[in-house]
């Protein structure tokens, strides 16, 4: 499974790894995924998602004080997913980085952004400060 796959499983568990429209998404239009494989049914569930409310909820539960709004690496630890360089630097070739993933800062910004556009674009409820 891809690692957006993974990130989109925790935000829409609703979701299972046969219908995730996100292992073909790199190349694509943000909004052009879903429909192929996963069609009004899938789509349904992730509106319903409001991934700000679950993920400040999340947060609450949570031992570590994680700042999911701005950190790609605070949003994987929230998940339970690998946040590592490693990690983040598959997930940057994934969503179709084209810059140095050597200026790490610079990427997980840019991974910050892209995943809360890929949510939002997929029918999550996103904050517009989180996205372009």
């Amino acid at each position: 499974m891809s690692i957006l796959g993974k990130i989109f499983g925790k935000i829409f568990p609703s979701l299972n790894a046969a219908d995730n429209p996100t292992s073909a998404a790199p190349g694509t239009a943000a909004g052009a995924a879903p429909a192929p494989s996963a069609g009004p049914a899938a789509a349904s569930p992730m509106a319903a998602v409001d991934v700000e409310a679950l993920l400040n909820d999340m947060a609450s539960k949570n031992a570590q004080t994680l700042n999911w709004r701005s950190s790609i690496v605070d949003l994987m630890k929230l998940l339970d997913l690998d946040s590592s360089l490693t990690e983040r630097k598959s997930l940057a070739t994934e969503l179709g980085y084209t810059q140095d993933m050597s200026d790490s800062a610079a990427m997980n910004i840019w991974l910050h952004r892209q995943v809360m556009n890929k949510l939002a674009a997929n029918g999550g409820k996103v904050p517009a400060d989180l996205r372009d």
